[in-house]
């Protein structure tokens, strides 16, 4: 209508005026139009042969690995690995695609601005057991209220070398996950029984406790506290919360204590041996260590 010529003017009337008379926005119509373009697009069949598996065909599939899967917030990328694992090959961005238009992308965030980073190295490691990332976080159960859930992960596989739960997040508990992790990869706790790792953890009272601090010096380990509100310098950790978040904690309920604990090793060993991590080819963090020690061998 906005195209339309007038009768008295002999000019169109223009998207502002009609818009003004019909009492419209013109963000609005902007938007249904990008709605009707969308719809179009979605419609129109992809250039270039089909390939070996119709997009509908396909779509079906990645429903089945979604389903399948016993995590939550996988994107395309591991959609991809898993449909390739099942004999299925296609291209990243096909499936990328069909996920965006039948609303299967993995939610996300929407980031911040941040200021200038506060380092510029990294905090991966290449071999296993030379650093350690613990953090701590919290949860509810029906009998025992708030509880403490505390982690250590890996920073060369991003393996969890140790969980734990407890009513209380004191300088004591925190200890627990190093303490599983020393007991169970570096052949038992004594004293400098871990010389040469890093542990890598944030500014929590806990943490920072002379009783923690000297556990860590009893074992041989040095401290590694990563930058004050830089949360990105214990990642490897706060990555492992967030998907223990949203794959066992803000979806299951427990009773108390014992049964969350019990839930976190069960959740812990499934991690380490389904989990899959582009970064290392897709292996799971069990794979991935092995991988490393292997490298470390030949090296040798």
């Amino acid at each position: 209508m906005s195209q339309q010529v007038s009768a008295s003017s002999h000019k169109p009337y223009g998207l502002q005026r009609v818009c003004r008379v019909l009492e419209i926005s013109r963000s609005g119509l902007y938007a249904w139009r990008q709605r009707l373009q969308r719809q179009e697009s979605h419609q129109r069949r992809r250039p270039g042969p089909e390939g070996p598996c119709s997009d509908q065909r396909l779509v079906a599939k990645i429903r089945q690995v979604l389903a399948n899967s016993p995590f939550h917030g996988e994107g395309y990328r591991k959609v991809w690995a898993r449909l390739r694992f099942g004999g299925l090959r296609t291209s990243k961005e096909r499936v990328r695609r069909l996920m965006r238009e039948h609303g299967m992308q993995a939610p996300h965030r929407v980031g911040r601005r941040r200021g200038p980073v506060a380092h510029d190295g990294t905090i991966i490691t290449q071999v296993p057991d030379q650093m350690w990332g613990t953090d701590m976080s919290t949860t509810v159960t029906v009998q025992d209220d708030q509880v403490a859930v505390m982690v250590a992960v890996d920073h060369c596989s991003l393996e969890c070398v140790g969980i734990h739960a407890a009513k209380s997040g004191n300088r004591y508990e925190a200890l627990e996950p190093i303490r599983q992790a020393v007991s169970e990869r570096l052949g038992g706790f004594s004293k400098d029984a871990a010389t040469g790792l890093s542990v890598r953890h944030d500014h929590g009272s806990a943490y920072l406790s002379e009783a923690f601090q000297g556990e860590l010096k009893f074992l041989g380990i040095d401290s590694s506290p990563a930058f004050i509100r830089e949360p990105q310098g214990n990642g490897c950790a706060e990555r492992f919360i967030r998907i223990l978040k949203e794959n066992l904690l803000w979806v299951h309920t427990f009773a108390n204590v014992e049964e969350l604990r019990q839930a976190l090793i069960e959740f812990k060993r499934q991690y380490n041996e389904t989990w899959i991590l582009q970064r290392h080819g897709y292996l799971t963090p069990r794979q991935a260590a092995e991988a490393a020690i292997r490298r470390l061998a030949e090296a040798a």
